[in-house]
């Protein structure tokens, strides 16, 4: 940002903008801009969360009340929101009255979730897809990542772009978590909840993106999800035939693949994760894995299609 500043300082003060009309550009930080509730820290062109939740009596009422004001409208936070929601989900399945007292058990699960949310005054996020040195990129492509636990189930997504050099740089783009719904529900069918979500971000992103973007590729690690999008003969009952239709309408056969577990980002937003282990997770937000590769990660896998 020091160019940045530089050319701020050749600006007579009195046409700077407000915010930076009285700033010492040898000492003073450039402020942060607020929109919507997401901070922007202009001097580190970053994404913050500064978490100042105000207190509410523990009841089902209070607690959804404190989470909702953790706003996060690209899920950023998804794999440390969806704890918090589960909690709130546990009082639903306990019947609790809305100003109900919570057990004590949950009670203390949330206290603990309330106290590590401090720590993410530390996290940041970078605003731009790539970094200045980067140049104009020639290929851009969006990874879609897809999973499903008995907690929970999500999406998360990257830009993957390429410049004239083959340099190959990875960004977050958008995280989405849901919890798994009451009524038991098998692990196949919850993955493939999942799959259908991925396609739907993938609708949205590319209208709202507005980017040269080639066809977007889907990862998930569950190989029964893979055999019910490349399945040509079976009929299907309602709920996944609906589902299947929905995937093969958005995407098409070839666009998915299989990804390990170990290596599959959405492991984060299907389980969910504490915040002193999410401060220390380099995946969720780089992409820092396989998507470097880009030959790798345009070729089909074996899973599924034979």
């Amino acid at each position: 940002m020091d160019e940045h500043l530089e050319v701020l300082a050749n600006i007579p003060q009195e046409d700077r903008a407000t915010e930076v009309k009285d700033l010492d550009l040898d000492q003073d930080s450039l402020p942060i801009e607020r929109a919507l509730g997401v901070q922007w820290c202009i001097q580190s062109d970053q994404f913050k969360f500064l978490v100042n939740i105000q207190q509410k009596p523990l009841t089902r009422r209070g607690i959804l009340s404190m989470m909702s004001s953790v706003y996060d409208p690209l899920g950023m936070l998804s794999p440390v929101i969806l704890p918090a929601r589960n909690i709130l989900q546990e009082l639903c399945r306990l019947r609790i009255s809305w100003d109900d007292a919570v057990p004590e058990h949950l009670a203390q699960q949330w206290s603990k979730w309330m106290e590590e949310l401090r720590q993410l005054s530390n996290f940041g996020v970078d605003r731009c897809f790539k970094p200045p040195e980067f140049g104009e990129a020639v290929k851009a492509q969006l990874h879609h990542f897809c999973d499903a636990s008995k907690t929970g189930y999500g999406t998360v997504t990257y830009l993957v772009q390429q410049n004239s050099s083959n340099q190959i740089h990875c960004a977050f783009v958008l995280g989405k978590a849901r919890v798994a719904p009451l009524k038991p529900t098998t692990i196949p069918r919850l993955e493939l909840t999942a799959a259908t979500l991925a396609v739907k971000v993938d609708l949205m992103l590319k209208k709202e993106l507005q980017l040269p973007l080639s066809d977007s590729m889907f990862w998930t690690d569950s190989t029964a999800v893979l055999k019910y999008i490349a399945n040509e003969n079976t009929r299907f009952k309602t709920f996944v035939a609906n589902r299947v239709s929905t995937i093969l309408q958005a995407s098409k056969v070839q666009q998915w693949s299989y990804i390990s577990t170990q290596l599959n980002p959405a492991d984060y937003v299907s389980r969910g994760q504490k915040v002193s282990t999410f401060m220390q997770n380099q995946v969720w937000i780089s992409g820092d894995f396989n998507l470097y590769d880009f030959n790798l990660y345009t070729r089909l896998c074996q899973y599924g299609f034979n």
